[in-house]
């Protein structure tokens, strides 16, 4: 449940955090159901940075962390849930909107990034705000312009639900709906969406359907060229938080990274998206202000905006930016296109239906 309304983590006080993952609002359980479901990391990933150790994947962990995902009664209007800003045929981001927008239609200032491959990753949001996957949802659950829950109020509605009592009690040896086991539940939800079955893939594994066409390939030699140190491994991304160069919105005056840090070397930074599904995610950059793909390459071909801590790599011997032709566009554009993962973009596993 990535979004883009962080700031707000910065606030709730340690304390309450603390004690909110270990209320307790359920005395009674079935007996306990332990089926584990299979995790394989894709031959051309990195290692997990999620500990699946501490929070062992079980079909019924999954069940739960989906049901939860698509529940709006998570929320304060009982709407708005995890999966209304995060669709699936566009992984999981909101599609065509600039900013998300939360309960009583209220809008933030960023962009909701797309649910992928969460599991190899250690930090989260926009600025990163969150380091755990387990502790992430309580930023857009809690958020008054997202979800706009209260954890205490959730937990009653959950002790209430016959379903959700027995999935907690099949997913959990002590069977307690605490919120501890329900972000626990959702971890293991977004643990599983990992998409490595595109184009690209195939032609990592040599498996059949894995041929680039001419200009695939070329766009490929071109990324590793003039993109990969930042989209970097099988993974599009090197989760580091950069300065790209954005002109700065008066209006909202974004300070990324800062927000968490309060290092001046961190203003205007951001984390480094994924590219992976990249054709289906628009619009692109925190704050959603470009539509297209040729727009953000027009923007790293000749709308770099200088400051101090822009990336020097976006500012090489005095010169802004990285300079593309439009044939070297179209290519780029066409190699992206292979990063598209239909199978996960379709699974009925993550569906909501």
């Amino acid at each position: 449940m990535v979004s883009q309304f962080s700031f707000y983590c910065m606030k709730l006080p340690i304390l309450i955090l603390c004690s909110l993952l270990f209320i307790s609002c359920s005395d009674e359980k079935d007996d306990y159901v332990d089926v584990p479901l299979e995790f394989e990391i894709p031959s051309n990933f990195p290692i997990l940075s999620y500990n699946t150790n501490l929070n062992p994947l079980t079909q019924k962990g999954f069940e739960l962390g989906k049901k939860l995902f698509y529940d709006g009664r998570l929320s304060s209007d009982g709407v708005i849930s995890c999966g209304f800003c995060h669709i699936q045929e566009n992984a999981f981001t909101h599609h065509g909107h600039t900013v998300s927008h939360g309960v009583n239609n209220a809008a933030g200032t960023r962009n909701a990034q797309p649910i992928q491959n969460l599991a190899f990753q250690s930090t989260f949001m926009w600025d990163g705000a969150s380091d755990h996957l387990d502790l992430q949802p309580i930023i857009p659950l809690t958020s008054p312009i997202e979800m706009d829950g209260n954890i205490s109020e959730i937990l009653a509605m959950l002790k209430s639900d016959k379903e959700y009592k027995n999935l907690f009690a099949n997913a959990f040896p002590d069977g307690q709906i605490t919120s501890e086991h329900m972000l626990q539940a959702l971890s293991q939800f977004m643990v599983m969406m990992v998409s490595s079955n595109s184009k690209f893939d195939k032609f990592r594994r040599n498996e059949p359907g894995g041929i680039l066409t001419s200009d695939e390939s070329a766009g490929f030699a071109l990324f590793n060229l003039k993109c990969a140190s930042c989209h970097a491994t099988d993974l599009m991304t090197d989760n580091s938080f950069r300065n790209n160069g954005l002109a700065i919105n008066p209006a909202v005056n974004d300070v990324g990274r800062f927000r968490v840090t309060e290092l001046p070397e961190d203003y205007y930074k951001f984390k480094v998206p994924s590219l992976r599904n990249v054709e289906k995610t628009a619009p692109y950059m925190h704050d959603g202000r470009f539509g297209s793909l040729e727009s953000v390459l027009n923007h790293y071909n000749s709308g770099i905006a200088d400051s101090p801590t822009l990336d020097p790599i976006l500012k090489k011997n005095g010169n802004l930016g990285i300079p593309l032709s439009t044939a070297e566009k179209q290519q780029l554009i066409a190699f992206l296109k292979t990063l598209t993962d239909h199978q996960f973009l379709t699974d009925k596993r993550f569906s909501e239906f």
